[in-house]
């Protein structure tokens, strides 16, 4: 079981990296390989991707991870480095938010991303709220909370994007994630819900540089770099024979 005091004051010091005058750039990691690469170059925390982590593991994204498999993947990364790690957790895999909280911070994770759709259906907003709530009360400080919103690829209004984002951040989350948010509406998105702002970069853009122009205060890269190591592991293959 990981030290609580320990524990927190990791965790109020990845909180503190939202805040600071840099923006946050957040590589994700997939295994403890890659988590040890990325701290040896020197970024200061690391964030799993739930849907690399879970094709590791022999599943695709989406919850069809059993709960058990991805607390123990996060608890392999995060024993794996020396820097905070946050951990993609999906929705929640369904479970309740004492339950949730108590597990993953079992793993040393000191922080988490939850989006509000499941199998690409989001859930109704007060009860992601609700949820995000019981999660910050069983947590408490422990956690630093990435409230995703999905409305962008769920076919949902900009207005809705922004009712979540402020509903969430009502709900004493840290910081939202409206994933693929077109350029044209996130300095809205910035203006309307407050508070530090995730955008999702990728190798071939967005850049971070291009989002943080756009007022994004944390970057994360989601399973874009597990898919371009895959990519090149096949562009080298054919070379190999």
């Amino acid at each position: 079981m990981t030290n609580p005091r320990t524990n927190s004051r990791t965790a109020e010091a990845f909180r503190a990296l939202h805040h600071g005058a840099q923006p946050l750039i957040l590589p994700n990691a997939w295994d403890p390989v890659s988590a040890r690469v990325i701290a040896e170059v020197g970024y200061p925390a690391i964030a799993t991707s739930s849907g690399a982590v879970a094709r590791v593991l022999g599943y695709d994204d989406g919850q069809l991870t059993p709960p058990a498999e991805m607390f123990e993947a996060v608890a392999r990364i995060a024993r794996s480095v020396d820097v905070p790690v946050t951990a993609d957790m999906e929705a929640g895999y369904g479970l309740d938010p004492k339950e949730f909280a108590e597990r993953l911070l079992s793993t040393g994770a000191v922080g988490c991303n939850l989006e509000d759709s499941v199998h690409d259906e989001q859930v109704d907003m007060a009860e992601q709220a609700d949820y995000l709530g019981a999660v910050r009360a069983a947590a408490g400080a422990d956690l630093v909370i990435n409230a995703r919103i999905d409305n962008f690829f769920t076919g949902g209004t900009l207005e809705d994007a922004i009712a979540r984002g402020r509903a969430y951040r009502r709900a004493g989350v840290d910081c939202v994630y409206p994933i693929f948010a077109p350029p044209e509406v996130f300095g809205t998105l910035v203006d309307q819900i407050g508070g530090p702002i995730n955008a999702h970069a990728a190798p071939d853009g967005p850049t971070a540089a291009d989002l943080i122009t756009l007022g994004a205060t944390r970057i994360t890269y989601g399973t874009s770099l597990h898919n371009y190591t895959s990519n090149a592991l096949r562009t080298l293959l054919p070379e190999l024979s």
